[in-house]
């Protein structure tokens, strides 16, 4: 079994999208330039540190580096005319929105400290998800070919998805990551095909429940199905 993994984590709160992507960048520069020095030197003593960024952001879209702009529906002005704001990004997957009363969960992991494996990591990610809904006694799902959680996923017509995911991973470090639907509002996924998916509908805790959702208990328990799923304990970052 795999060594219990140390992994520093912060809430971030509501934080501007391009400042959060500016500091996962660095960290993950960061991580690889230590793991580059690593087989060079035995006077580095320095290791990767695990990171976890939880955040909120102001009304964005992010495409991914295999997303099509033909998926955004709505104009540059009525997009610069509501607040909102739009970035071409170098994750995997198409597009997403992110705003207010949505959880995004950012690791920065040395994945080789755990395994080499995307897919698995990916399905890691989804569990964690799947767990933390399941103490709202939602049940979340995988649907085949299509990465992050849907509920009644096997069902056609009644597909919803509550979590979308893109990642980037470089020398096996990890970055961007996950957007578990909360609170948020839903009318900014109508300016979009989400993750370029057709016909499907998107939810959130919220929808699903008719009540608003605790965030500050959501995210405790996000953690803490984290710290299960990736068997890590948690450190706050000064």
């Amino acid at each position: 079994m795999v060594q219990t993994q140390l992994v520093y984590w912060k809430h971030l709160g509501l934080s501007p999208f391009y400042e959060v992507w500016q500091w996962q960048e660095a960290l993950l520069v960061e991580g690889c330039d230590i793991k580059k020095r690593e087989n060079n030197t035995a006077a580095d003593a320095r290791t990767t540190v695990h990171k976890l960024l939880l955040t909120e952001h102001p009304p964005v879209y992010t495409l991914g580096k295999s997303g099509s702009m033909d998926n955004l529906l709505i104009s540059q002005q009525d997009m610069r005319e509501e607040g909102i704001a739009f970035y071409k990004i170098n994750r995997g997957g198409d597009i997403t929105h992110h705003g207010p009363g949505q959880l995004v969960a950012y690791p920065i992991l040395d994945l080789e400290k755990f395994y080499t494996d995307i897919g698995k990591y990916l399905r890691n990610l989804e569990e964690v998800v799947i767990r933390t809904l399941a103490y709202y006694g939602i049940r979340g799902e995988r649907s085949a070919g299509e990465t992050g959680v849907w509920l009644d996923a096997g069902q056609p017509g009644r597909e919803r998805k509550i979590c979308a995911m893109g990642v980037r991973c470089s020398r096996w470090i990890t970055m961007h990551g996950l957007a578990l639907n909360v609170n948020n509002d839903l009318r900014y996924f109508d300016h979009i095909i989400p993750c370029g998916i057709r016909d499907k509908q998107v939810t959130s805790i919220a929808r699903e429940l008719g009540i608003e959702v605790d965030m500050e208990e959501l995210t405790m328990i996000f953690l803490q199905e984290f710290g299960v799923v990736f068997n890590v304990r948690f450190a706050v970052m000064d």
